[in-house]
């Protein structure tokens, strides 16, 4: 078998294309990377980027099931798990094999993913609490193991050590994307720790998101995640006021959207979240509870290096607020419900 690679020059933003290609009997995985003008599609069925390495995937929520499936779609031999066994289903009908604990899919897998809601769950599939054998006790020489959750720097340098101790390798990769980016496969993976690791990791991060950064000792994808969120939550509250004064001032909220999409703070999260906000479609994406554990991790961080950070702390209470009105299931943009 052969790797080809198809190049695809589209005009402006025009991404009209068969979704399916054939050639010498093999066909793409629809991983369509854009470049700017460039699309670029591997072709699946084999090729030097493709391994035998087994995959291993815990945690199968908002992002953990689409990300798993990708890999499954993508041609990997691939290991899920997740504490409520049914959330697996998504990934097992692509073709994904299903464990009964974390410990069990560590041992069955060459590489282990973990995508989990937030430190204390991270932590505790890793230790088996409250999840059967922990990740931990699968580990041995040679397995690697990745975090893709959101957690704290201290939270990830604990996970690591318990994963270098039994002699695996350890990656940080916190993404930088919502639900539809990881079904698309258009995440971005901020990661830090062991650069073995994330070399051998490149081609399925490829297949799950559209780029990849390697920014040193673990802690620092951490770190990086949080700032990002930070600054994600302070601007979407930001809008949701602009929103409120401008109702309050007898505008409406239409114009003002079209007055923010042709001016300079025109972004693809206003574009995307201005209208819903507008309609009161508040359909989780990324829920508030999420955003609002970020922004309390981005503001420990600041405490921690000394930093005052006026901004994300009252955004951190507009969260908090929204949360305790019971909105912390809903996406995070339902933080304009404090407004309602």
């Amino acid at each position: 078998t052969r790797l080809v690679f198809l190049l695809v020059f589209c005009a402006g933003t025009a991404h009209s294309l068969c979704p399916t290609i054939h050639y010498a009997g093999h066909t793409t995985s629809m991983m369509a990377r854009d470049n700017g003008a460039l699309r670029v599609l591997r072709m699946q069925g084999g090729g030097p980027d493709k391994t035998d390495l087994k995959i291993g995937f815990l945690g199968m929520g908002i992002m953990g099931a689409p990300m798993a499936t990708n890999l499954v779609k993508a041609g990997y031999d691939v290991t899920v798990w997740n504490r409520a066994g049914d959330k697996c289903a998504p990934a097992v009908s692509a073709g994904a094999k299903q464990a009964k604990s974390p410990a069990e899919v560590v041992k069955s897998c060459d590489i282990t993913f973990a995508m989990l809601s937030d430190p204390e769950a991270a932590e505790a599939v890793v230790h088996g609490r409250g999840c059967g054998p922990g990740a931990v006790e699968g580990i041995s020489s040679g397995k690697g193991y990745v975090d893709c959750s959101t957690v704290s720097p201290e939270c990830s340098a604990a996970i690591a050590a318990a994963v270098r101790e039994k002699g695996g390798t350890f990656l940080e990769a916190p993404v930088s994307g919502s639900k539809k980016p990881a079904i698309d496969g258009q995440l971005i993976f901020l990661c830090g720790g062991d650069k073995e690791l994330y070399d051998k990791c490149i081609p399925f991060l490829e297949v799950m998101g559209k780029k990849q950064v390697f920014l040193g000792e673990v802690g620092a994808g951490a770190k990086m995640k949080l700032v990002v969120n930070m600054v994600m939550s302070s601007m979407l509250t930001s809008l949701s006021e602009g929103i409120a004064l401008a109702k309050a001032s007898q505008l409406t909220v239409e114009d003002l959207l079209d007055v923010i999409a042709n001016g300079a703070s025109a972004n693809p999260m206003f574009a995307l979240k201005g209208p819903l906000m507008a309609q009161g479609n508040f359909a989780p994406a990324f829920p508030l509870k999420h955003a609002q554990k970020d922004m309390r991790l981005a503001v420990q961080l600041g405490d921690d290096v000394g930093l005052s950070m006026p901004v994300a702390a009252a955004v951190n209470e507009r969260f908090k607020e929204a949360k305790r009105q019971g909105h912390g299931d809903l996406d995070f943009s339902a933080v304009h419900k404090n407004f309602e």
